[in-house]
């Protein structure tokens, strides 16, 4: 199913404004990602789109052409699966799972069908008869996709599914849910504020801040080419370089670096892991922490900037405490940007 959103406001009672006017355009069987931190408006859009909440006056919410901002939530074929999952702990994972269609009356063979079916994808079927609260949390949040999936909604919403798991299951769990998300083919949008979860699972993620779309594209777009400071930020953690931007060059307390296209006028951003400890570097900086997180290291380095600057580092061994280093940043790592798209965002 394709969606189409014109205009998408909410204004809640005494003027806050939760979401400004937005427009998207989600293609069939596509998986779109709302991301940004708590309060952007993220859980607003996707209540609007479930019809859970009226938008202002002016909205649009197409579902393949059709106009449904007027409809009422149980008439516009929404699955959905929220953070907390909702499950029924007096019913087993079956009975859960084919809950929505005794709800649609459909006849007693087609609803035993339907839940064996999605039994079978979720991977469901030695827990098919166990009470919900004799599972994990991943097969929890398992039963709870299958339920939305087994009325065959057209489109199915997902506000942070995997955020009450621990850190180790959410990793796992993601490459999960988006492999069952394309095995069904669904038009797809889920709320997250998890960089690593939106770039893994999303085929576009939409950052969102104050309101509004900041940017939406693709996770390597994103990444790769930020049009705002906030983007830049939230998707990949930037950090600010300051100094001073001639026409080609910047200006730091720790020494000069070449840009890659003149940049006057603009700020200057670098990602962690574009920062290296290079002999030849030329910043010099002072190793205030190093921490190693078994891939790699992270060390904190002063000097560069007006703030501390951080670089990952894969060397077998890191630099110590105390010491100065040389350090480098390749021309096209450093991101430059226009100094009031952050305020704008």
């Amino acid at each position: 199913m394709t969606l189409i959103l014109k205009n998408i406001a909410k204004t809640f009672p005494g003027g806050t404004r939760a979401l400004l006017p937005t427009s998207l355009e989600i293609a069939g069987g596509e998986i779109v990602s709302l991301l940004g931190p708590s309060g952007c408006g993220k859980t607003t859009l996707l209540r609007i789109i479930a019809g859970l909440q009226t938008p202002d006056p002016g909205a649009e919410i197409r579902f393949d052409g059709e106009d449904v901002a007027a409809l009422p939530v149980e008439k516009r074929k929404v699955g959905m699966v929220f953070q907390s999952y909702a499950l029924f702990p007096n019913m087993p994972v079956r009975g859960n799972i084919g809950y929505g269609l005794k709800m649609q009356r459909l006849p007693k063979a087609e609803i035993a069908a339907r839940v064996d079916e999605v039994i079978a994808l979720c991977r469901l079927e030695a827990y098919a008869d166990r009470p919900i609260g004799a599972l994990s949390g991943g097969q929890r949040q398992r039963v709870a996709l299958a339920r939305a999936f087994a009325p065959r909604p057209r489109i199915l919403l997902l506000d942070e599914p995997l955020s009450a798991l621990d850190a180790a299951l959410r990793t796992e769990l993601r490459g999960e849910l988006a492999a069952l998300l394309r095995q069904f083919g669904i038009t797809a949008i889920f709320v997250t504020h998890d960089q690593d979860e939106a770039m893994a699972i999303a085929d576009r993620v939409a950052v969102m801040s104050h309101g509004r779309v900041a940017q939406i594209g693709t996770p390597e777009a994103l990444y790769r080419k930020p049009e705002t400071a906030f983007v830049a930020r939230f998707v990949g953690n930037a950090m600010p370089l300051g100094g001073r931007i001639g026409k080609d060059r910047l200006y730091l307390p720790g020494g000069v670096l070449a840009l890659a296209a003149p940049a006057d006028g603009k700020q200057a951003f670098v990602r962690a892991e574009d920062v290296r400890i290079d002999p030849e570097g030329p910043l010099t900086a002072r190793v205030e922490t190093v921490t190693f997180l078994g891939t790699h290291y992270r060390i904190v380095l002063s000097g560069i900037t007006k703030d501390p600057l951080h670089a990952l580092h894969s060397g077998l061994s890191a630099p110590k405490t105390g010491e100065t280093v040389k350090v480098s940043i390749a021309p096209e790592a450093i991101l430059t940007l226009s100094a009031e798209d952050e305020k704008a965002a």
